[in-house]
C-alpha cells in the first residue's frame, strides 16, 4: 500500500507502522518538507529522493505533495480489539453499514480517530475498504484507530450486544438523538450514502435515533451524519 501526502506520511511514521521505504521529491527547501524528511531519517526508515517524473508516475491519487511511503498492507483490527481496554471506561464505537464511497469512508476515519472512539466495525461486502486513497481522505488517522472488517455486519451487531453494548442505528424515524442517552457502551450505525441502514439491521438494533432536519432536504451525507452523531456522543460522554 502506498500512503501518499506530507500529513498522512507523517502520521504513519508517528504511529510506527512498518513502513519500508519513502520515496521523496528532490529539491524541496521549505521547512516542512525539511522537518518531515529529518523525522523519517530519524525512524530509521530508507529515503528515496527521486525526480517529479518519477514520484508523479508512482502516484495513485496525485496528491502527494512530494512524499509517498510504502507500507505492509493495512492491517485490520478484530472486534474484540476494539470493546476491550476503552479509553473512556466504556465502548464508543462506530459502525458502517453499506457506505461504499472511499471519500466517506477516509472522513468517517478522521471522524472516529478526532472524536477519541475505540474502534470502527465496516463489512467486506458493499462497503470500502482502506485503500491507498481512504489513508490520504482520512489525513493518517486510519493508524491511528482500530477498524475491524467483518464478514457479516448483523453478526457484528449481535456481537456487540451480547458483549453489553447498546447499538443505536442513526436513521430517519427515529427517536431525537438530542434527547437520547448516547452515554455508557454505545455502538453507532450509519448507513450507506443510498440506502442508509439495511433493514434487517435496523431490526437488530436496540433503537433508532434521528437527525432533526431543519430544510427541505431530509438527509445528511454519510460522513456527516457520522460527524454530528459521534461528537453528540462526545458532548454528552464528557
Amino acid at each position: 500500500m502506498k500512503i501518499e501526502g506530507r500529513n498522512a506520511v507523517l502520521e504513519a511514521v508517528k504511529s510506527g507502522k512498518t513502513i519500508d521505504r519513502v520515496m521523496v521529491r528532490n529539491g524541496m527547501r521549505d521547512e516542512a518538507s525539511r522537518s518531515l524528511t529529518s523525522a523519517i531519517k530519524s525512524a530509521g526508515i530508507k529515503v528515496h529522493f527521486v525526480d517529479k517524473i518519477t514520484i508523479d508516475n508512482e502516484s495513485v491519487t496525485g496528491k502527494h505533495q512530494g512524499f509517498i511511503a510504502f507500507v505492509t498492507d493495512y492491517r485490520y483490527a478484530e472486534i474484540e480489539d476494539i470493546i476491550k481496554n476503552p479509553k473512556s471506561g466504556s465502548p464508543f464505537i462506530v459502525v458502517l453499514d453499506g457506505v461504499e464511497d472511499p471519500h466517506n469512508l477516509g472522513s468517517v476515519i478522521r471522524v472516529c480517530e478526532c472524536a477519541g472512539a475505540d474502534g470502527l466495525i465496516i463489512g467486506k461486502h458493499r462497503s470500502a475498504a482502506v485503500t491507498e486513497t481512504v489513508m490520504r481522505i482520512s489525513e493518517g488517522s486510519a493508524n491511528h484507530l482500530k477498524i475491524a472488517r467483518v464478514g457479516n455486519i448483523n453478526a457484528a451487531v449481535e456481537f456487540l450486544k451480547k458483549n453489553g453494548v447498546w447499538v443505536y442505528a442513526v436513521e430517519l424515524g427515529g427517536e431525537d438523538i438530542y434527547k437520547t442517552d448516547l452515554t455508557g457502551p454505545l455502538a453507532l450505525v450509519i448507513g450507506g450514502e443510498d440506502t442508509g441502514v439495511n433493514r434487517l439491521t435496523l431490526e437488530k438494533c436496540d433503537k433508532t435515533v434521528t437527525i432533526p432536519m431543519m430544510g427541505k432536504v431530509n438527509s445528511l451525507n454519510a460522513s456527516v451524519a457520522a460527524g454530528v452523531a459521534v461528537f453528540e456522543g462526545v458532548r454528552q460522554r464528557r
